[in-house]
């Protein structure tokens, strides 16, 4: 006889580089979208004339890439990728259609790789530290929402994405990916708070 199969819960967090690199890029090439999400903190937004037709095009470009950074099994490319040169395995771009976009970043190569290798460096020292506590919010939420409706949480997973973002907050980014900030995401109270509404969302 055979056990009833469990729900079961994934949570992946990081401060990946790429998407940080992804951010930076936004930032000194003055892209406006996603409106909601925070710039970051120590990168100075930039404004950068150009005509509109071609800043739309830029922006349709970085949100493309941006979403194959996120998710790239959600959005695959329907063309083969190409890294793009100074950015060590950062960044992969379709090989067509993305010419524009891979001009603007190339001179913004080596300071987005320090930047995002930096943020994940000091991520990856204080997750190191915190141990096991570091995923107790994430179970410790879901256990509150399964006793609020009485049952079991669905199975879900989720990726966490712990940014130096200048507003304090949680945003959805994908269909399955958040970023937190990384001040909030230090903070046990303000971020048990925070992630119980994403838990009761997706369980």
């Amino acid at each position: 006889m055979s056990a009833a199969k469990t729900p079961e819960w994934v949570v992946r967090e990081d401060a990946a580089p790429s998407v940080v690199v992804a951010l930076y890029l936004r930032q000194v090439l003055g892209i406006r979208t996603p409106d909601e999400l925070p710039h970051l903190r120590g990168i100075e937004p930039t404004f950068v004339e150009r005509d509109p037709e071609t800043q739309a095009e830029l922006e349709r470009q970085w949100r493309a890439y941006w979403e194959m950074t996120v998710e790239p099994l959600a959005h695959p490319s329907p063309v083969p990728l190409d890294l793009v040169d100074g950015f060590d395995t950062l960044v992969a771009l379709p090989t067509e259609g993305f010419e524009r976009l891979e001009r603007e970043i190339r001179p913004h190569a080596a300071e987005a790789v320090a930047f995002a290798r930096d943020v994940h460096a000091r991520y990856t020292s204080r997750s190191s530290g915190a141990g096991a506590v570091a995923y107790r919010a994430y179970a410790g939420a879901l256990a509150q929402h399964e006793r609020r409706i009485g049952r079991r949480a669905h199975s879900f997973e989720l990726n966490v994405q712990v940014l130096p973002l200048s507003q304090r907050g949680v945003w959805w980014i994908g269909a399955l990916t958040i970023a937190v900030t990384d001040g909030l995401r230090s903070d046990v109270v303000a971020f048990d708070a925070a992630i119980a509404p994403i838990i009761a969302e997706i369980a």
